[in-house]
């Protein structure tokens, strides 16, 4: 089973180190998905608007509370769209969001991206007429108009805590020098080929917890899966354990909490069986990413694509926007 271990936020709220993504789980799956997790212990769910299945969580969070779990033991993040970074449009989201959750408050509430697009359009990533394939972008509207509005949220009880994600330390820096209001959460891309140890020093040094999104990388640009790598099969064959959880346990150590994403049932339950790495494995997969880098999820290099240059990669190189942090 898990170790069923908490971290503590900022706020001195408890965070599930294990949590269950839902992001690219396909419609029908995620209400099973949700109640067969906390069915078997999981007690941290990440949700957002943009995945656009948030009332089939709210249906399965019906079916468990207060049946199987009271509110209060579970811990539900749900994200702010890039549609309604516009100060006045920050409120009515989160209250769409937890019209949809069947909730109350989430725990944790976070700015989904560093980048504004229009709202009114008719869609969450609404498409450039002059430019087909490419999502029309808002670069008026600024990360700290989006953060004060976000900092508002807090006196309203229906969030325990707000945070970031996809941040950068520049864009942390200046929502934090405006407002004087530090993020609880940095929500980020993070496996062994992803090891951004510079943002994960300035998090801990500024009591900013991390959550880690695919934990196990991704497909989306069709490289190869990282629990094909030998070195994870390796490591997992001398474990006695699977791949996913070798890279959920890399995760843990490096004090993250992690939120694997599965809709079947056999995967869910493996990847809260929690199995710990020695330093030299560890190592070993840290060396994946000393050698060989990879961001997997750049929204230049997968359609509906976004025309700004977020994490200063190769590959938006080409980018004509840059983030408007103030």
């Amino acid at each position: 089973m898990s170790f069923g271990k908490m971290l503590t936020l900022s706020t001195g709220a408890k965070i599930p180190q294990i949590g269950l993504g839902t992001w690219l789980s396909k419609p029908n799956e995620v209400e099973r998905a949700v109640e067969h997790a906390i069915r078997v212990g999981y007690r941290h769910i990440d949700c957002a608007m943009i995945y656009g299945n948030q009332d089939e969580v709210g249906r399965a969070l019906k079916k468990v509370i207060p049946s199987v779990v009271r509110r209060e033991e579970l811990f539900i993040t749900s994200k702010l769209w890039n549609t309604s970074h516009r100060p006045e449009l920050v409120e009515k989201e989160l209250d769409e969001t937890l019209k949809q959750l069947q909730l109350d408050y989430v725990d944790l509430y976070l700015i989904h991206w560093p980048v504004a697009i229009p709202p009114g359009l008719g869609a969450l990533e609404p498409e450039d007429p002059k430019r087909p394939g490419w999502v029309v972008l808002d670069t008026e509207t600024s990360l700290v108009d989006t953060w004060k509005a976000m900092i508002a949220l807090l006196k309203t009880g229906k969030v325990k805590a707000i945070g970031v994600s996809n941040f950068s330390i520049e864009h942390i820096k200046g929502i934090v020098e405006e407002t004087g209001v530090w993020p609880t959460v940095n929500q980020i891309e993070a496996h062994p080929l992803l090891l951004q140890d510079e943002l994960v020093q300035f998090c801990k040094e500024h009591n900013i917890h991390i959550t880690a999104y695919s934990p196990l990388g991704n497909n989306l640009s069709g490289h190869k899966r990282l629990t094909d790598y030998p070195e994870v099969q390796e490591i997992a064959k001398k474990l006695n354990a699977t791949p996913a959880q070798v890279l959920i346990a890399w995760g843990v150590k490096r004090g993250y909490s992690v939120i694997p994403k599965s809709v079947t049932p056999e995967r869910i339950e493996s990847n809260f069986k929690q199995v710990e790495l020695s330093d030299e494995d560890y190592e070993k997969l840290c060396n994946l990413g000393r050698k060989n880098r990879k961001r997997f999820n750049i929204k230049t290099t997968y359609p509906p694509y976004w025309d700004i240059n977020i994490f200063g990669e190769e590959e938006e190189k080409g980018t004509t926007n840059q983030i408007k942090i103030k």
